[in-house]
């Protein structure tokens, strides 16, 4: 289950449970939706609470960064886990943004708060 919330030039996304490509289809939509309204926005994503992700929520995250290279400012992801740590380094590869990994909610949105 995810949770999205929306600011200017920003996007939250909180998983809880399973992240499901459903979840990321609804996440796929409101991005499009801001970036075609405002241009390039951050992306803030708390995964702490997310227990797992299946393999084709991978995928398309990869064919959505590699779709959106120039849309994000900076994107903030907040986990422990390494494998997620992992994903957010690789999608570097495929976008602009400046792209962090944080161990608390605050650092993260301080952070993006500090570029705006």
């Amino acid at each position: 289950m995810i949770v999205i919330d929306q600011k200017p030039q920003r996007v939250s996304v909180s998983v809880f449970g399973e992240f499901t490509l459903a979840d990321y289809k609804e996440f796929e939509e409101v991005v499009n939706y801001k970036v075609k309204f405002e241009g390039p926005v951050d992306l803030y994503f708390d995964l702490s609470q997310m227990a797992d992700l299946t393999i084709d929520v991978a995928w398309e995250e990869i064919k959505f960064s590699r779709a959106h290279p120039d849309d994000f400012k900076r994107v903030a992801v907040v986990t422990d886990s390494q494998w997620v740590t992992w994903s957010a380094w690789l999608s570097q590869t495929f976008v602009s943004a400046d792209v962090e990994v944080f161990d608390s909610a605050d650092e993260a949105i301080s952070w993006l708060d500090s570029g705006q």
